[in-house]
């Protein structure tokens, strides 16, 4: 039971949250004191575990009154606050590093690596979702469509580990990463998504490496096409066949090992430049990028994030057999941007089977033929990509860029992109930690009894 003084305590601090919001310097003093006061008050309470009622009741109280004015500042100084950290959009800063930066410049406003490091190491389901507040930050900075669009710019640009491996890349033709191997194959580059034991899945261990073979392999001029497939895998019960992949790594997320900026660096990220290519700093993405046209090779099956992943690609090849799902409804998350893409694909009543009823969707049915553009007999994938590559790059590929950049002008421009991408940094934020997600998987995928 909370002893009566902390009652007091955050009853006190709950009648100090400011009313209103006036100029950001003396904003930054007034709500900086306030949060800082909610973060002492969590301290003296048990760790989320160990709470009695009353001490859950209280944590819910400090926690929500602190976001509500987190969410307050930040529609009132989003705009300001990320000139600041940019320097007036002089700067590209990725995702991480901007809300890093954040956290230094105003305390209180987002965890700071403490205490980050605090919830790293713990399951989901013990977290005080410290992480909601990178969410609230992130949407409102994205809402704003000058500082949203200079996050979008900056998260398209090649990786600086992408640079500094690019040589070693032209010289052999050949990459391993964690999570991802590249290879040069003639004129495309072929991208294998690798996470055998969880059939390909993603997860914070393939994240990096799968981004930065995405930038080779675009940055590679020696290659006009890209190809992307999934490894064979080890799992037992798919032991020695080749799997698109299984979408996130729910032992993973279940576990705590998959933190809330992980969504958004990959849909502002890697899948992002799936579908417009890299940026360069000098322009907007819209009017010039790097871009080649990818080939994607489906088989077994592509669920959840692998299935978004194919909302993006322009030309498809399917096995007979296999099949796609968006099961995040299921699980209690939101499918990365299939909400704003699968519509365009299967139209709007498919769509909304698929994410909010788990319709799966075989590759080779109407539907399916809708996303996927040649099915294939199983064992026949490596002539028809062979066939695929030399078809598209035949009769040459100066018109590829262009014609992807005016496909997607009408289709789905960046500043849509850009809108839908606050609406889920913020719900996605709100899922992540929801009592409902860890029920989700205990249930649906008994997370509980899943070693990783």
């Amino acid at each position: 039971m909370i002893d009566n003084v902390l009652e007091q305590a955050v009853k006190g601090w709950a009648r100090t949250a400011p009313a209103r919001t006036t100029e950001l310097s003396s904003d930054k003093a007034g709500f900086g004191h306030f949060w800082r006061r909610a973060a002492e008050l969590l301290a003296r309470l048990p760790a989320k575990p160990k709470r009695d009622a009353g001490e859950a009741a209280a944590a819910a109280e400090i926690l929500a009154l602190a976001r509500d004015s987190r969410t307050r500042f930040m529609r009132a100084h989003a705009s300001e606050v990320y000139d600041v950290l940019t320097a007036k959009r002089s700067v590209f800063l990725r995702v991480d590093e901007l809300c890093v930066r954040a956290a230094r410049e105003y305390p209180g406003l987002l965890p700071d690596a403490k205490a980050l490091e605090r919830d790293s190491g713990i399951p989901q389901d013990e977290k005080d979702g410290l992480e909601q507040d990178q969410g609230i930050f992130l949407a409102q900075v994205l809402a704003v469509r000058a500082a949203g669009a200079h996050l979008c710019h900056a998260m398209l640009l090649p990786r600086a580990q992408s640079r500094d491996l690019l040589r070693d890349y032209l010289a052999s033709g050949k990459m391993n990463l964690k999570g991802a191997r590249l290879e040069r194959q003639g004129k495309a580059s072929v991208l294998t998504m690798c996470n055998p034991q969880y059939l390909n899945a993603e997860d914070e261990t393939t994240l990096e490496g799968l981004e930065t073979a995405i930038d080779l392999a675009l940055l590679d001029p020696q290659t006009e096409v890209c190809v992307l497939r999934g490894d064979t895998v080890t799992h037992t019960k798919h032991a020695g066949k080749r799997l698109f992949g299984a979408g996130i790594n729910l032992t993973h997320l279940y576990q705590g090992k998959i933190r809330y900026l992980w969504y958004i660096l990959r849909d502002l990220g890697l899948v992002n430049k799936l579908y417009r290519g890299l940026a360069l700093p000098e322009a907007p993405p819209e009017e010039e990028s790097i871009e080649k046209l990818w080939i994607a090779a489906v088989e077994g099956f592509a669920i959840g994030g692998h299935c978004q992943i194919l909302l993006t690609i322009d030309q498809v090849i399917a096995t007979q057999e296999a099949y796609m799902t968006l099961p995040a409804r299921k699980e209690g998350i939101i499918p990365g941007a299939a909400n704003l893409r699968l519509a365009r694909h299967v139209g709007d009543r498919v769509a909304r089977q698929a994410i909010l009823a788990e319709r799966r969707i075989d590759c080779a049915s109407p539907e399916g033929r809708l996303i996927c553009d040649y099915i294939v007999a199983a064992g026949a994938m490596d002539a028809e990509l062979e066939r695929l590559v030399q078809h598209v790059t035949g009769s040459g590929m100066v018109s590829a860029a262009g014609n992807r950049r005016a496909l997607r002008i009408a289709e789905e421009p960046l500043d849509a992109f850009r809108r839908y991408m606050s609406v889920y940094a913020r719900e996605q934020a709100h899922c992540h930690f929801s009592p409902a997600l860890i029920a989700n998987l205990e249930k649906n995928w008994d997370a509980a009894n899943r070693k990783g």
